[in-house]
């Protein structure tokens, strides 16, 4: 089976590393591309990517070229601008929202593009019983003093428990931790 390659175009060096970054730790074993413009893609001369990322501008000047690439195609807004018939990511939202838009290209037709079961955090990673619910209720956007009034103990506790979350997983940051939830089940993007 071919890797799987993700092309960025986009002009903005911040936005490239973020997304980037957030690929790469959704589908470790994805092959992210960055471009800083049309010329560098086109000198590339490889059209082996499964998702094209590019900036709205980019995708203007561009239109035709990724309008045949339909669903392949997710164009990088500021804010909630859409466009008629292109899936867009909104580049300018908090990092857990932009993971779970990220985990709904799934609910359009790309699940050969992210296999979740590559996830570098598998299953058989176990988070004992409390450890899970910390989990849970740091995805759903509580902060630690909440957790520990919400389950009834210590803050000494719960910070504890997310200390030993992040080593278990491995995580650098709560991104991650919702990645791990999500994709192995724990959590539903609905609940995010």
């Amino acid at each position: 089976m071919p890797p799987i390659r993700f092309a960025i175009i986009d002009s903005n060096t911040l936005v490239c590393i973020g997304l980037q970054q957030l690929l790469t730790d959704l589908i470790p074993s994805a092959e992210v591309v960055v471009f800083n413009s049309v010329d560098e893609f086109e000198r590339h001369k490889d059209s082996q990517f499964i998702h094209f990322f590019i900036s709205s501008r980019i995708y203007f000047e561009h239109t035709q070229f990724f309008q045949e690439r339909g669903a392949k195609t997710f164009v990088l807004v500021n804010g909630d601008m859409s466009i008629k018939d292109v899936f867009t990511l909104n580049v300018c939202q908090n990092e857990k929202s932009l993971i779970r838009d990220i985990m709904a290209m799934r609910s359009h037709g790309h699940d050969h593009a992210i296999s979740l079961a590559q996830h570098k955090n598998s299953p058989s990673i176990v988070l004992s019983p409390r450890e899970t619910e910390v989990a849970v209720l740091l995805c759903k956007g509580f902060i630690n003093k909440e957790i520990a009034d919400k389950l009834d103990v210590g803050l000494t506790t719960i910070i504890s428990h997310r200390k030993n979350i992040m080593e278990k997983l491995n995580a650098r940051s709560l991104a991650d931790i919702i990645i791990f939830c999500v994709t192995n089940g724990i959590v539903s993007l609905e609940d995010l």
